[in-house]
């Protein structure tokens, strides 16, 4: 459980500087969402909302019109929240951008990386973002992330969990959760669709599979960001062949 509230202030100088970025607040659904994610955060670390979460909570939590200043957000959050919304406010705009940083680092295509890896995979992603970070900030993000993610301290992070640094609207796996199917169902899919078997399958390919599960799946996903969605699964192929252990990371439940 973090400490008293100081540490956490020496831990907002990184995420105050933010107000600069962007349009400098939070506000509709990105700002919903954030509350759903904190509350939800909080609650599987076992811990209470602070009572100044709590006044945030009461305040923003019920309609959608609510805007705030990020450097006001930062005075609420502890460090762990505010460490998501700084990186959400160094402009990773896009998925593709993360799935490529991804693909480096996951070279056994487990859908982990180990936290050795960690603090160059964040390095990497804050230069596409054209961000320098000094070397002792990028340790502290690093040992923050591997507190927030790691929950089983086995020193290995989900690509679902990491894609979290992305803006809600760009994290399009939180689309594909709702989507996801068993080993028999994506295996099947997966041959259906390679149509030349050749274990792979390529851009068109993935473009008829995407159409497919966007038709079935209105709810979950919008056919309207059907290139979006390509792009991004995409980035994790191999010279623009996807193979299955990539296109599984989207797509397959983990079977306990």
């Amino acid at each position: 459980r973090p400490g008293p509230s100081h540490t956490q202030g020496e831990s907002l100088e990184g995420a105050v500087t933010l107000s600069v970025v962007g349009n400098g607040f939070m506000d509709g659904k990105e700002l919903q969402n954030f509350i759903q994610e904190l509350q939800q955060a909080r609650k599987k670390a076992g811990l209470d909302l602070t009572p100044e979460m709590k006044a945030f909570v009461d305040q923003y939590g019920k309609s959608t019109d609510g805007k705030i200043g990020i450097v006001e957000l930062a005075q609420v959050l502890p460090t762990e929240e505010n460490f998501l919304l700084f990186f959400r406010c160094q402009q990773l705009k896009s998925s593709e951008d993360f799935m490529q940083t991804w693909r480096k680092y996951d070279s056994d295509h487990s859908g982990f990386i180990d936290s050795e890896e960690l603090k160059s995979f964040l390095k990497d992603l804050l230069q596409k973002a054209n961000k320098q970070i000094e070397d002792s900030k990028l340790s502290e993000y690093t040992e923050i992330m591997l507190r927030m993610f790691d929950a089983n301290n086995d020193g290995k992070l989900e690509l679902t969990e990491l894609a979290r640094l992305l803006p809600v609207q760009e994290n399009f796996l939180i689309k594909f959760q709702g989507v996801k199917m068993c080993a028999k169902e994506f295996n099947n899919a997966f041959e259906m669709y390679d149509q030349d078997g050749n274990g792979y399958i390529d851009e068109n390919e993935l473009d008829a599979l995407l159409k497919d599960l966007c038709e079935k799946n209105k709810k979950e996903l919008d056919i309207t960001n059907l290139a979006t969605y390509k792009k991004s699964i995409m980035a994790l192929s191999d010279g623009g062949k996807l193979y299955r252990a990539e296109l599984a990371l989207i797509l397959c439940a983990e079977e306990n």
